[in-house]
């Protein structure tokens, strides 16, 4: 467990590119924190019952970024780290995920995967290969995610595949007992979704998903009894089975490159019909 993250020399901050496929650094975890602890150009949308949802434009899409600080009273943020990690609890919390499959692993602390999910009516389902990076430095623990490639899971034809450019979140105590979750998430459904429409939806599934992710919480502990309770690779990488990702099999394949081709195809021609 590492006890700190190291500053950077300069106050400058990037977050990985799509398509990116490296060993996550500091500065990409504290990209995340810079974020959360942004108040310039964020927009206060919701604040009811220990949760508040913000939003902002985004530079890269016409769809918004979302922001959401949530106090879990009477949560360990040990609990929620591990809530968000076990992909075998996440069957059971999950209701809109179809599949999820590994890929394989950079390293003990970051790793490849693919994510297929059901959406809010009227939206079609969506797809996402993503690399995934944590950090635990005790009292802050980080999970991010953006979209890369994979020769072994190109789009497929029932499934939209959409882009993550950065979803990360922020576990921290809070007192006297319980935990801070806070979640930004940058990303693009793609399709031929009205970004008004999406937006909207946005900022509701946020909401529903902190007061999912509270209720999965108060199961964990007792399913975890119950469900190979040692089993905790992110805490214990000599459990991961996981195989090495080849950094030669992470390149777009043509499937990919004509996917984006179309994607581009549909954005011009939705812009020459509002002109």
């Amino acid at each position: 467990m590492r006890k700190s993250i190291k500053k950077p020399a300069c106050n400058c901050y990037a977050q990985m590119d799509i398509g990116e496929v490296k060993v996550a650094d500091d500065q990409d975890f504290l990209n995340l924190k810079r974020l959360v602890e942004d108040e310039l150009g964020w927009t206060l949308e919701f604040n009811k019952e220990n949760t508040k949802v913000w939003t902002k434009p985004a530079p890269t899409t016409n769809f918004k970024m979302v922001k959401v600080n949530a106090v879990f009273p009477n949560v360990d943020p040990e609990v929620l780290y591990d809530v968000l990690h076990d992909p075998e609890y996440r069957k059971v919390w999950d209701a809109h995920m179809i599949e999820q499959q590994d890929i394989g692993s950079l390293n003990p602390n970051n790793d490849l995967g693919y994510y297929a999910m059901t959406c809010p009516s009227p939206v079609s389902k969506r797809d996402f290969v993503l690399q995934r990076s944590w950090l635990d430095t005790g009292q802050e623990k980080y999970i991010i995610n953006h979209s890369v490639f994979h020769k072994s899971f190109p789009p497929r034809k029932d499934f939209i595949r959409a882009k993550s450019y950065i979803t990360g979140f922020l576990v921290r105590p809070s007192k006297p007992h319980g935990c801070y979750l806070d979640y930004v998430s940058q990303s693009d459904p793609c399709g031929k979704l009205p970004s008004v429409l999406v937006n909207k939806l946005t900022q509701k599934v946020a909401r529903k998903m902190v007061a999912t992710l509270h209720e999965a919480c108060r199961g964990y502990p007792e399913w975890k009894r119950q469900h190979n309770p040692y089993w905790k690779p992110w805490h214990n990488p000599e459990q991961m089975t996981k195989p090495r990702v080849k950094l030669e099999d992470c390149q777009p394949t043509p499937a990919d490159l004509q996917y984006a081709a179309e994607e581009i195809d549909g954005e011009k021609s939705s812009n020459s019909r509002r002109k």
